[in-house]
Order: C-alpha cells, then sequence, then structure tokens
C-alpha cells in the first residue's frame, strides 16, 4: 500500500511532464530546424560576399599588375625582345597566366609568348573586349573569350593601353588559363554539397565548383539568365546544368564589366531539417493526446485517496518544520535576530550573539535585549547607517547591509533582513539572519590590490611602448623621410620626371602620414603632458586635440584648489574621461560636450555631459545593452579601485551626463 501511494505522484508527474515536454521538443526541433534553414541562408551571404571580395581583389590585383607591366620603359621605344623577356619572366611566376600578349591598335598581334618573338601571329581574340580597350582608353577584364587561334583555348582576357605622350602604341592583354577564376572559387572554402559559378555578362559561364572541365564558355542555366537580367543582386530558384533544383543567390562583381557570381544550395539540403522536423512535431502531438487522456484518468482516480493523506502529513510536516529550521541555521553556521520596530526589542540566536561578541542568557537558545545594546556591537563607524537600512523593511523591502563588529574584534558580518510576508502579528518586526564574511571582504581587498597592481602594470607598459614608438619607429620614419627627399633631389632631368615625382611624392606622404599614426598611437598609449604637466593641462591638450579630430565641441573646466592630485588617481581620471569621450564618439553623435573638474578638500568630483541621443539608463541591466556600453564598466571599474564611484544620467533624445567622484583624503600629491 505504500509503495503504491509513494508510486502515484511520481507516475502523474511524469505524465504531466511528459506532455509539455513532448510538444515543447516538438516545437523547438521545427524551430531548430528553420533556424537551420535561416542560418544557411545567412552562411550562403557570408560565403558570396566572401567569394565577390576574394575574386575582386585577386581579378584588381592582375589588372594592377598588367597596368604596372604596360608601363614598362621598354615599350617606350619600344625594345620588343627586351619585353618580350621581361614579360615571360612575369609570366613564369604567375601559374594561373596562360599567355602575354601585345597588340597593335589595328588588332593585329605583335608579340604573344607562346610563340617566338618574330612569329606571324595573327588577329587577336575577344574583339570586343579589344574594341572596349581602344574607347575608354583604360584597363578592363573581358569575358571567356572564343577559342585562340594561338593558344587553342578559350580563355580569359584581362587589357591594359599601352600609352606613351597620349598616344594609344598598344594594348596589353594577359590571358589567364580557363580554370583561373574556377581555381580561386574553390579556395573560398564553401560548404560540402553548394555550387558555385562565375558568370560574364553575356550569360556564359567563366568559373564553376563542379565540372568545369566540361563547362566553361558554356551558356549558364535558363535561370541563371534571367536573374542577371533583373538586376545585379537578388535570388532565385533554379536547375543547374545537371538538373539539380538549388536555392540560389548572386551578386556582381565589381569592375568586370558585368560578371555576376552565383551561390546554389541543393534545396533538398535546404528543406531536409524542415521535413524530419514536421514528422517529429506531429508524432510528438500524436504521443501527447495519449498521454493527456491517461493523465485524466490517473488523476481523478488519485483526488480522493490524496486529501486525506494530505491532511495527515500537514500536521506531522508543520510539528518538524520549526526543527529543521533551527537544524538548517545551526548546519550553516548562521545566526539569526529579529527586531521590533514598536518596542525596540530584539531576540537573538546563541550563535548570533556570539559573532557579535556578546554574552547569551546560560540555558536558553534565544536571548532578548535592547536595540541600543545590539547597535554598541557594532563599528562606530558603520552604526551610522545600520539602522536606516534596517528601517526600509517596513516598506516590504529586503536589506542586506554589510558592517563590522565592534573593536578589538572587529570582524566583518553581513545581515539580510525582511518583515514576514505570511504571519501578518509580526508586521512591526524585521528577521534577520547574519553571515560571517570576514573571508570574502579579504579576498575582496586582495583583489582591489591586485587589480592596482595590473593598473600600474598596464600604464608602465604603455609608457614604454610609447617611448620606444617615438623614439625608435619615429627615427625610423624620419629618416625614411629624409631619404626620400635626397631621391627627389637626385633624379633630375631623367625621362619621365613627372611621372616618378608623382609617385615619389606620393610615397613621402605615405610616410608622413605614417608618422602622424605612430605620434598619435604614442600620445593615445601615454600623453608625456600627464607626466609632465599634470592632469589638468594634459586634458586640455588631449580635448583641444580629441575636438580637432573629431569635430565636436569640448569645453573644459577646472574649479576649486589646482594642486595636482596622486599619479594614480591622475591616470584613474585620465582615462575615465578618454573613455566617455571615446563613448561619446561611438554612441552619442553629439555635437557640444562639457566637462567640469571640481577639487574639493577630500574628493574629486568630474562632470562629463553632452547633447547626444542619449539612453534608457533602466535597460543597462541587460546584458546584450551592457556589452554595448562596456566603456561604462571599464569606467566604473577604475573608479571603484580608488574607492570612488559613478553615476549615469541619461534619457533618449536627451544627452547623457557621468558623475564621477574619486576621494583624496590619505593621498599625497605625487607630480
Amino acid at each position: 500500500m505504500t509503495k503504491n501511494v509513494a508510486q502515484r505522484p511520481l507516475i502523474l508527474l511524469v505524465m504531466a511532464a511528459a506532455i509539455p515536454l513532448v510538444l515543447f521538443a516538438g516545437w523547438v526541433v521545427f524551430l531548430n530546424a528553420r533556424q537551420e534553414r535561416t542560418d544557411s541562408r545567412l552562411a550562403a551571404l557570408e560565403t558570396l560576399d566572401r567569394v565577390v571580395t576574394r575574386l575582386s581583389s585577386e581579378l584588381g590585383v592582375q589588372v594592377q599588375i598588367a597596368e604596372t607591366l604596360a608601363a614598362s620603359a621598354t615599350l617606350d621605344k619600344p625594345d620588343l625582345g627586351s619585353f618580350y623577356l621581361e614579360a615571360l619572366r612575369v609570366k613564369e611566376a604567375r601559374p594561373l597566366w596562360e599567355t602575354i600578349e601585345l597588340v597593335d591598335p589595328q588588332g593585329n598581334q605583335v608579340l604573344n609568348l607562346l610563340r617566338p618573338i618574330g612569329a606571324d601571329l595573327g588577329a587577336t581574340a575577344d574583339r570586343e573586349n579589344f574594341e572596349r580597350i581602344l574607347r575608354t582608353r583604360k584597363a578592363a577584364i573581358g569575358g571567356i573569350g572564343p577559342l585562340g587561334p594561338i593558344s587553342g583555348k578559350r580563355l580569359i582576357a584581362l587589357r591594359a593601353p599601352v600609352e606613351r605622350n597620349g598616344e594609344l602604341k598598344y594594348v596589353l592583354t594577359i590571358a589567364l588559363v580557363p580554370d583561373a577564376v574556377s581555381q580561386i572559387l574553390k579556395g573560398v572554402g564553401a560548404p560540402t554539397g553548394w555550387i558555385g559559378a562565375v558568370v560574364d555578362a553575356k550569360g556564359n559561364i567563366v568559373a564553376r565548383t563542379i565540372g568545369e572541365q566540361f563547362e566553361l564558355g558554356r551558356p549558364a542555366s535558363q535561370s541563371v539568365r534571367e536573374a542577371i537580367a533583373q538586376g545585379p543582386e537578388g535570388a532565385y530558384i533554379g536547375t543547374t546544368l545537371e538538373g539539380h533544383q538549388v536555392d540560389s543567390i548572386y551578386k556582381e562583381l565589381p569592375g568586370t564589366n558585368g560578371w555576376s557570381v552565383h551561390l546554389g544550395i541543393p534545396t533538398d539540403q535546404l528543406d531536409a531539417p524542415v521535413r524530419r522536423s514536421v514528422v517529429f512535431l506531429a508524432g510528438g502531438g500524436a504521443v501527447s493526446l495519449a498521454l493527456a487522456l491517461a493523465l485524466v484518468w490517473f488523476t481523478a482516480r488519485d483526488i480522493s485517496q490524496r486529501r486525506q493523506e494530505q491532511e495527515a502529513q500537514a500536521a506531522l510536516a508543520l510539528k518538524a518544520s520549526e526543527e529543521r529550521r533551527r537544524l538548517t541555521i545551526d548546519a550553516a553556521d548562521l545566526g539569526v535576530f529579529s527586531w521590533n520596530f514598536r518596542t525596540g526589542e530584539v531576540v537573538a540566536s546563541a550563535r548570533a550573539l556570539e559573532m557579535l561578541h556578546l554574552e547569551a542568557t546560560p540555558g536558553l537558545a534565544e536571548t532578548s535585549l535592547s536595540f541600543e545594546r545590539l547597535l554598541a556591537s557594532i563599528d562606530p563607524a558603520d552604526r551610522s547607517f545600520f539602522e536606516p537600512s534596517f528601517l526600509q523593511c517596513r516598506d516590504g523591502k529586503a536589506v542586506v547591509v554589510d558592517f563590522r563588529t565592534a573593536p578589538p574584534n572587529g570582524r566583518w558580518l553581513r545581515a539580510s533582513g525582511r518583515v514576514s510576508s505570511l504571519d501578518r502579528s509580526a508586521a512591526d518586526s524585521v528577521f534577520s539572519v547574519l553571515l560571517d564574511i570576514e573571508e570574502t571582504k579579504r579576498a575582496e581587498l586582495e583583489r582591489h590590490q591586485l587589480l592596482r597592481r595590473l593598473g600600474q602594470a598596464e600604464e608602465n607598459e604603455r609608457r614604454r611602448i610609447a617611448r620606444e614608438l617615438h623614439d625608435q619607429i619615429g627615427q625610423t620614419v624620419t629618416g625614411l623621410l629624409l631619404g626620400l627627399k635626397s631621391l627627389e633631389q637626385s633624379l633630375g632631368d631623367v625621362p619621365a620626371r613627372a611621372a616618378r615625382l608623382e609617385k615619389l611624392h606620393w610615397l613621402q606622404g605615405l610616410a608622413r602620414a605614417i608618422g602622424r599614426d605612430i605620434h598619435q598611437i604614442a600620445a593615445d598609449l601615454r600623453p608625456t603632458g600627464l607626466d609632465d604637466l599634470g592632469l589638468y593641462k594634459a586634458l586640455e591638450a588631449f580635448c583641444s586635440e580629441w575636438s580637432r579630430r573629431f569635430g565636436v565641441n569640448v569645453d573644459v573646466q577646472v574649479l576649486g584648489n589646482i594642486e595636482r592630485p596622486a599619479a594614480d588617481v591622475e591616470i584613474a581620471v585620465y582615462r575615465a574621461i578618454q573613455e566617455a569621450l571615446n563613448n561619446v564618439v561611438k554612441h552619442a553623435s553629439a555635437r557640444n560636450v562639457s566637462i567640469v573638474l571640481d577639487r574639493r578638500n577630500h574628493e574629486l568630483r568630474i562632470i562629463v555631459e553632452d547633447d547626444g541621443c542619449g539612453f534608457d539608463t533602466q535597460e543597462l541591466t541587460r546584458l546584450e545593452v551592457r556589452n554595448s556600453k562596456l566603456g561604462l564598466s571599464v569606467i566604473e571599474e577604475r573608479l571603484v579601485l580608488l574607492g570612488g564611484s559613478l553615476t549615469i544620467e541619461s534619457q533618449p533624445s536627451n544627452g547623457t551626463t557621468l558623475f564621477m567622484m574619486v576621494p583624496l583624503s590619505g593621498r599625497e600629491s605625487d607630480p
């Protein structure tokens, strides 16, 4: 009988839990399948962007090489023999190149690396791309051309004009091997089963991840050609040349005169998880219905028996609850006490009196004492907030107070208290639990000390890196500028001096920009003004430079005593204001920022206010919002290490104000 009684709740619980679990599991599987389908589409978009970027970069590099080769000095005279040797060396270093040819403006090949120099070569292939070069005088990439008369292959032509003194002398052509683009396409790393293709403006296949040796140069499928006609990018469902249905996305390839990249996911592979989840969900519904019917039968059978059993057990549980409570408190090494607001009487357990270093009444589990005696056992510095904190319990709040016991045996304790919500007769009493947190406080102090040492080590490392950037790399850049200046003076009246001077001036500008960037990075790592001039002057210099760089007005005011604070305070305040201004640039879209530093006898107050977009401060409790406002956490952590605080006031569209405070008592000035 007892065994059956014990099993009934378990059976009912299992059945009741199984119904929503089965339905929930089916729904979760369905949602996961849909999410997996969505993730596959997102992954396809990311892969497509990666393919487009990679192909654009690779083809752009090839075009740049072609333009560089077209500018070769051997074509100035021209010296075709020397150019033939130079082009041959360049081609041997690039396995994706089939040949290099030089074509005159009439379209006749003058030179082709596949034939000896001086051989009869005939007209160039892909006349359409050649005519475009004649019209635009700019480098261009053609589609996949017809069979070449010399190579016997369908090649992809990259052409660049060869101009001298404004006259078109030749057209330089670099012919890529048929599967050159396919090799780049495969190297991007699309998932197994996905089909990728590159199609030119005429709808001919330039590259393909599968079957490229048979498909290159052939017209793409009808669905691909229709998609190209609709726009430069989009999505469509089509059929591959092998007859497989695919969900495809495509995007035009910049700088290729109409090439587009297509990425297809087999529809069966994309929809398979959703189909399986629908079957699982239907099966789960049928199982849930059967469990629900069985649950109704078991519940009706069990209700009458459980009522009598519960009445008998309630009396026994009530009797044992008080004893369990005492055993739990003793086992957890906790002290308990209650305080009556109206009478001022405190009733404390023996363990609580021991933790407060008060004497207990012998032979009694609890001792009654006055609230004044309880306060006398608390450190004088903590008494002022102990009573007001517990008085908040009258409003239904739960309070937690950390305090120290009176010297000489001072230890950190934590009191957690609240008014009982069950016993209305005890509405004037707060019930509290005492916990010894001495070890926790000691560990927290050690953590703060460690963090401060880490902060000091970070600043020292910043100072070292900034010095090396300025003294070593800065001098190297200066030497580079001097060398470029000397090179400029040595050019004289050499041929093509203007073009070389233009490149030289570009290199000089780049070197100066590098020097400025190095100087700015060194200043951001460790501003020298902070060590030499102190916090206030360093902040004024930083804010002036920051305002010039980002176009935001900054007003800095220093009030009170302008004596330099300690070095750790200077560093913390400087970094806090630096991080606050970084937040203004990233999030606020502000036009004006006001900074006030007010030094008083024992503290330094800082106010940073902007007129930006603001935000809802209540949302800071949400994890994703805290991650986006990570700079505020960094500021608060720096201030807390010095015993300071950070308060934030903000509203959407009304700007943001940061109130910072750092205590100065006990700190000597350390310029």
